[in-house]
């Protein structure tokens, strides 16, 4: 399927792009929740998608009817349980019947469990971690940030699986080669910080081939990996540095905080995936407005034309 190569800058970009392809179909996993079928109904109607609701019939009926939306749009799975609802999602996405998998009003930890049980769930590529992106009103492009969510302490190696997985994302995003920074508290290695450690050896790594498809530095502080101004100040001379397109994390602590605090802080919009299962699981937390839940939906449906 042909790439898309325009480089998207906003979110109202993302959407758009998302518009030029034909829909893509999406299973709701507990879909008994009105900021998902507010952000449903407005992705459907610019044509983005189409979608199959999974979950108690007579609530989403409700929630549609109290809505002002027709729930003649849609197909509704009837379903008694959350862990079923997710199941039925993911053996959609089996059969063909949808390109993705998005989360209602369910925990987390339920809609992984369905996805990657060995025997009815998703095959796993690598690694599964979470590709946050956000939009920061100070810069005029878009930033990923990775993971916030799922890998609590990776290693090394879970990292390479990381950055993979961000990498797609990026790409998605029409950013051909994305710089990648090893985010830390310092600019230098010191053996007692294990982030500077894991950033000495993913750039070996980068450097030896291993992680293709980008460009990967570190270690970095945040503002010498944002900040072009911080970084000369600092006579840090590397192409990542105040160039980053992705931010990748020590651990989640790290990252939940990093993404959460930028969102907060930053007059931010925001989108997020789960990576790593050959189809983009659209992953927002409960407190996520339907802005931000039709932002992750549009990049889902750019990503599905990468994957």
């Amino acid at each position: 399927m042909e790439r898309s190569k325009k480089l998207v800058n906003n979110f109202q970009e993302v959407i758009n792009s998302a518009k030029k392809y034909s829909p893509i179909n999406i299973a709701v996993a507990a879909a008994e929740d009105s900021e998902v079928l507010t952000a449903i109904e407005e992705a459907r109607s610019l044509g983005i998608i189409n979608a199959i609701l999974i979950g108690c019939k007579d609530k989403i009926e409700d929630i549609l009817n109290n809505n002002s939306i027709d729930s003649k749009s849609y197909e509704i799975i009837d379903t008694v349980s959350k862990e079923e609802s997710c199941f039925k999602a993911v053996q959609l996405v089996k059969e063909g019947k949808a390109s993705t998998i998005m989360k209602g009003i369910v925990d987390t930890s339920i809609v992984l469990k369905a996805v990657i049980n060995k025997e009815t769930g998703l095959e796993v590529n690598g690694l599964i971690s979470h590709v946050g992106v956000l939009k920061v009103d100070k810069f005029d492009k878009l930033f990923l940030i990775s993971d916030s969510a799922v890998v609590l302490s990776p290693t090394v190696q879970d990292k390479v699986s990381i950055i993979n997985n961000a990498v797609i994302v990026a790409k998605a995003l029409g950013i051909e080669e994305p710089k990648v920074a090893i985010i830390c508290p310092v600019e230098k290695v010191n053996e007692k910080i294990e982030s500077t450690v894991h950033a000495a050896e993913l750039v070996s790594l980068y450097e030896q081939k291993k992680i293709t498809g980008c460009v990967v530095g570190g270690p970095f502080a945040l503002d010498n990996a944002v900040s072009e101004e911080a970084a000369n100040h600092k006579g840090i001379i590397n192409p990542v540095a105040g160039k980053a397109d992705i931010l990748i994390a020590h651990n989640l602590e790290v990252g939940n905080v990093l993404n959460k605090a930028i969102e907060y802080f930053g007059y931010t919009e925001k989108a997020g995936v789960i990576m790593g299962v050959g189809a983009p699981i659209i992953l927002t937390s409960r407190a996520s407005s339907s802005k931000s839940k039709l932002n992750s939906i549009a990049l889902a449906a750019l990503i599905a034309q990468e994957i």
